[in-house]
């Protein structure tokens, strides 16, 4: 499985791509047919207050790629944001393909 971390006006350094990679990482145990998964991180200035959005890109086997957004001022609480609508989105999923309402 392939992991991506993107950053457009922010430098991912090597922190924040590991602290990515590990949140990843756990998103196959809630649908194993996760191919690949890909971060764009953004950072978007607002008069005096710097925010960041984040995009979370699955690329799943079968389906049409899961993406989520969030924003947040801290840059790792917009990746935790992100990642649980990503989890999300591949537990209801998975409980679809298991109701058969695929």
């Amino acid at each position: 499985m392939r992991i991506d971390v993107v950053g457009r006006k922010v430098e991912v350094t090597d922190a924040i791509r590991e602290y990515a990679e590990g949140k990843a990482t756990k998103l196959p145990k809630y649908f194993d047919g996760v191919q690949q998964i890909t971060f764009t991180l953004t950072k978007q200035n607002h008069q005096n207050v710097a925010s960041f959005d984040a995009e979370l890109v699955l690329d799943v086997r079968g389906h049409d790629d899961f993406v989520s957004h969030c924003s947040d001022t801290d840059l790792y609480a917009a990746i935790d944001l992100v990642c649980e609508k990503g989890e999300r989105q591949l537990r209801e999923f998975k409980e679809k393909l298991k109701n058969g309402k695929h």
